[in-house]
């Protein structure tokens, strides 16, 4: 798992210092349940969810200052949409990093859309809590950076 998880972190453009936050932030609840004590990654899927929405209001208004709020929240809302997050974390292959029990694994859990977007935005709150919010900002800014024109 170390090695597969470096490799991840290589892909990541993110070192942690604290492997146990990224290893939290892949594990699905169905896996944790059966693994006990293992932690899911639904409250590091809450804080990241509150982490990319700060931070892509942040980067929106400062590259369109003079942009009206309606026009930046319909903006801001595509960009952390569940399919759009699900699209990032395909190119990252976090797919194959989840760890879903036996059941989400047959039922092809690492292809779900929603669990893709919880991993992504767990991944967020992981880097954030890990390496503060320089990393947190550093990190989704390379996702967000391609998508705003």
């Amino acid at each position: 798992m170390e090695e597969a998880l470096s490799e991840l972190q290589s892909d990541l453009g993110y070192i942690f210092r604290d492997l146990s936050l990224l290893e939290q932030a892949l594990t699905h609840r169905s896996f944790a349940h059966e693994h006990p004590p293992a932690r899911d990654n639904e409250t590091l899927e809450f804080l990241g969810d509150a982490v990319l929405g700060f931070l892509v209001a942040d980067l929106l208004t400062r590259k369109s200052p003079e942009g009206g709020a309606g026009d930046l929240t319909q903006r801001r809302a595509l960009l952390v949409s569940g399919k759009t997050l699900a699209r990032w974390a395909q190119n990252l292959g976090l797919g194959e990093h989840i760890r879903l029990g036996r059941g989400e694994t047959l039922s092809g859990g690492r292809e779900k859309e929603s669990i893709l977007a919880a991993a992504f935005e767990a991944v967020i709150a992981a880097v954030y809590l890990d390496g503060g919010i320089e990393a947190a900002t550093e990190f989704v800014g390379r996702f967000v950076a391609r998508s705003i024109q």
